[in-house]
């Protein structure tokens, strides 16, 4: 049996002060008030030292593993050893539930990372699905992004679904002149970012950009109810227009992933969409393609979830940031990477908040002198996995 205790509880309706969480096995089994704290001799006590006693943090966009499994453009790691890997730095930043967003695309004109190779997606694939059965510290799941020009891989998408080893579904459209790619020059300068080439180029690869061919809607239609039938939440992903975001909702998606404009993502939530931002956006200012600011998002409750998207400590990082700078109440902002994600993707009745019968999955976040946050518990299922003691 474990203790936590001498913090405030991020429980789902408030921050809870003078009281304890009971964690027996793998579930939360009590709060307490701190005065019963002493009934339990037997008790391992974890002391908060007056931080946070948080859900851990729930991830459900993340493309991290890419850079853990091929951190150049030619290697590829061992899947397994990446997994082993990325879970050991995830827990470090709170991330106790990850889902790894792995993407299926056809002709890859970036060319930047052999782990975008079908045949090492699939590998990847089959390393998250084995993780359920191996000792591992974190919750692995599989995040689908299927780029809807990728008419080859549909078979293999299909597979993986009907094998339950896909978690989340996505649809990516990144044809440049729309959605995240809207504004051509911002488009021309990502790839350049990439690698040197003429303005004839570049303008060869937009215009076969534009002119691929697709999958269909009757075929969107077809993978999501596939998906919706063995509980799978589906999401549209770099929606920039409101007709789009009815049309996507047709096809039984509940997220919109990174909406490229405040008014798209306040419609986004009027029609009942989850709604995703980044939170390497709030710590860099703004998004690194010139669309939705996140932070004004959040302040104008547009935005339902934090992920990390591409560097995992931006998540804690982001809600102290949302909080200090700009004056958003912590507790609404810690349900932004914990009850809501957990709850988008039809997990919330086993974790993302502190409550008994859920999980054990906890934090203790201190305070530095410095005001940096640091995590120096992380439980899973109960288990202590990391403790960390700064000197």
């Amino acid at each position: 049996m474990h203790i936590l205790t001498n913090g405030t509880i991020v429980t789902e309706s408030e921050m809870l002060k003078n009281h304890a969480v009971v964690v027996e096995d793998d579930r939360i089994v009590d709060i307490i008030h701190e005065n019963e704290v002493g009934q339990f001799a037997d008790a391992h006590i974890i002391d908060a030292k007056g931080g946070y006693i948080s859900p851990g943090l729930v991830d459900i966009h993340s493309d991290y593993i890419e850079t853990i499994v091929s951190p150049r453009p030619s290697s590829i790691m061992d899947m397994n050893l990446g997994l082993r890997e990325s879970e050991r730095i995830l827990a470090t930043h709170g991330i106790t539930t990850i889902f790894h967003s792995l993407s299926y695309y056809g002709d890859d004109k970036y060319s930047h990372k052999a782990i975008r190779n079908p045949e090492n997606v699939q590998k990847c694939v089959s390393a998250i699905n084995e993780s359920h059965d191996s000792e591992h510290l974190i919750r692995h799941r599989l995040h689908a992004r299927f780029e809807i020009d990728c008419i080859d891989q549909m078979p293999i998408l299909i597979e993986n679904i009907k094998a339950n080893k896909v978690h989340l579904l996505s649809f990516m459209d990144h044809t440049p002149g729309q959605g995240q790619y809207r504004n051509l020059e911002i488009y021309k300068k990502t790839m350049l970012g990439y690698r040197d080439m003429s303005e004839e180029e570049l303008n060869g690869i937009i215009e076969g950009h534009q002119n691929k061919r697709k999958i269909t809607f009757e075929d969107i239609e077809r993978i999501s109810k596939l998906a919706l039938e063995r509980n799978i939440a589906v999401a549209s992903h770099d929606d920039d227009e409101i007709e789009k975001l009815k049309l996507v909702k047709s096809f039984g998606t509940t997220i919109s992933e990174f909406p490229i404009t405040l008014e798209v993502a306040k419609a986004a939530k009027e029609l009942g969409l989850q709604t995703i931002a980044g939170a390497p956006n709030i710590l860099i200012g703004g998004s690194h393609s010139g669309n939705l600011s996140a932070a004004e998002a959040i302040q104008e409750k547009a935005i339902d979830i934090i992920c990390s998207d591409y560097y995992p400590p931006a998540m804690l990082h982001g809600v102290f940031e949302m909080n200090e700078k700009y004056g958003e109440d912590l507790h609404y902002l810690f349900q932004l990477v914990t009850n809501n994600p957990a709850r988008a993707v039809n997990l919330g009745h086993e974790i993302g908040s502190i409550k008994p019968g859920k999980k054990a999955d906890l934090l203790v976040i201190e305070r530095m002198n410095d005001g940096y946050p640091m995590i120096t518990s992380t439980m899973v299922d109960g288990k202590l996995i990391l403790q960390t003691n700064y000197r």
